[in-house]
């Protein structure tokens, strides 16, 4: 018999740049997203998504059910937090933040997502990150907050300001926390098994809150408009969804979740630039500055070790000679 070890935990340069993408393809989805909410509500469409995504979802538990058992009770919390906190929760909770908030107040409270992924890395993942690291955050921060509003320092009202802030930092939260127990997961089970089981266990929460809301189908039942609208779905379903999320994960087995979290700012930065390709809005200096800085962030952060020294963990298989 002999023994490999595999060096786990080593810099993973690729794995950033996988997170990097895939967040990016996240913002794929403004441009035909828009066309969809003429036919269906918001949460329509994300359950609709899940509907179709179970194609994948169950034929990969299926053939990865021996991953499963690894899982212990934590494992599963972590399975239900980034399926039904990151997935619906928290975006239920943005979308009410512009409706009881001002909608500045909102944008600047999700942009500290971030700090809860470090955060959280550090308390539930034992993550320490280097000095040269906080530079990176401030940095990334600042080119979230121009990529928002340029140059221009947003005013705000009195009325509802507080739920809305709250309804926000909320979501943050949720998201940087799935940051955080999606990289727990790929620890123990392959990307392609956690990308199946947040699809999967978010959709029975996504059917019982839609069901809640007492929709309305009947656009589905015109023959004209089915062809398109049915395509559209397919490419939110395979594109933004399932492909940018098995990208996402894919990468986020080789990266920190502190490091993973300001790859994830590709996502406001592509869509802004979809925005200005396709729907033709206008884009002001600071916002290009923005835009620039936070990929000049993600790539210097792609040259920092991954890892401090000495705290590689090491993984040791026995195979047959």
């Amino acid at each position: 018999m002999t023994q490999v070890t595999q060096v786990r935990g080593k810099t993973s340069h690729f794995g950033l740049w996988w997170i990097a993408v895939g967040a990016a393809m996240w913002g794929l989805d403004a441009v035909f997203i828009v066309a969809l909410l003429h036919h269906f509500s918001s949460t329509q469409i994300v359950m609709l998504e899940h509907v179709l995504l179970a194609a994948f979802s169950f034929p990969v538990l299926i053939w990865k059910r021996h991953e499963l058992k690894a899982l212990n009770w934590g494992d599963w919390g972590a399975v239900v937090f980034i399926a039904w906190g990151g997935s619906a929760i928290a975006s239920i909770l943005f979308t009410a933040g512009f409706h009881y908030g001002n909608a500045n107040v909102v944008l600047i409270m999700q942009k500290l997502q971030p700090l809860f992924a470090v955060l959280l890395a550090a308390w539930v993942l034992q993550e320490r990150v280097r000095r040269g690291y906080w530079m990176l955050l401030v940095a990334a921060l600042i080119g979230a907050y121009l990529l928002t509003f340029g140059f221009h320092i947003p005013t705000a009202g009195s009325h509802g300001n507080l739920i809305g802030a709250l309804f926000a930092l909320g979501a943050a939260a949720l998201w940087g926390g799935s940051t955080v127990m999606g990289k727990r997961l790929v620890s123990k089970v392959s990307f392609p098994t956690v990308t199946a089981l947040r699809f999967a266990v978010a959709l029975p929460l996504l059917i019982v809150i839609v069901a809640a809301q007492h929709p309305q189908w009947g656009t589905m039942a015109h023959a004209v408009t089915l062809g398109p609208v049915l395509a559209n779905l397919l490419f939110q379903t395979l594109v933004p969804s399932l492909i940018s999320l098995l990208m996402y994960y894919r990468g986020l087995d080789g990266v920190r979740a502190s490091y993973a979290t300001i790859a994830e700012l590709a996502f406001p930065a592509t869509g802004l630039l979809i925005n200005w390709l396709v729907l033709g809005q206008t884009i002001n200096i600071g916002q290009w500055i923005g835009f620039a800085v936070i990929w000049l962030a993600v790539l210097q952060l792609s040259r920092l070790p991954n890892e401090e020294p000495g705290r590689q963990v090491k993984r040791t298989m026995k195979m047959a000679q």
